[in-house]
């Protein structure tokens, strides 16, 4: 069956780093766009950042995170990941794996908490 798992969260000073990893299985990894989606407590979920499918893969960002978060992709190990720099408070929330491709099922994984705070 399909699987998303998360890993990478924790708490993190302000100004900090942290990487996290999806590891995917139970589909075809390499033909899906790859996004990070993140929810703070009372707010509505939101997209971090896309790497698209397609060989090289495309990215984009949300403006809040440009210049300090970068999402790659290893289609050998089934797994993408999201390098999160100069981390702030507002970037506290549960970060959520998602894959997406034209015409198939969304698959979600579980979630990873990630904590801002001095």
């Amino acid at each position: 069956q399909v699987q998303l798992v998360e890993s990478g969260g924790g708490l993190v000073e302000p100004g900090g780093s942290l990487r996290l990893s999806c590891a995917a299985s139970g589909f075809t990894f390499k033909t899906y766009a790859m996004s990070w989606y993140r929810q703070a407590p009372g707010k509505e979920r939101e997209l971090v950042a896309t790497i698209t499918a397609a060989a090289g893969g495309n990215t984009n960002y949300a403006d809040s995170v440009k210049d300090r978060f970068t999402i790659s992709r290893d289609n050998a190990k089934n797994t993408v990941y999201l390098q999160m720099n100069s981390l702030k408070p507002e970037d506290t929330a549960v970060y959520y794996c998602n894959a997406a491709r034209v015409g198939s099922s969304r698959y979600w994984g579980q979630g990873t908490q990630v904590t801002v705070s001095s």
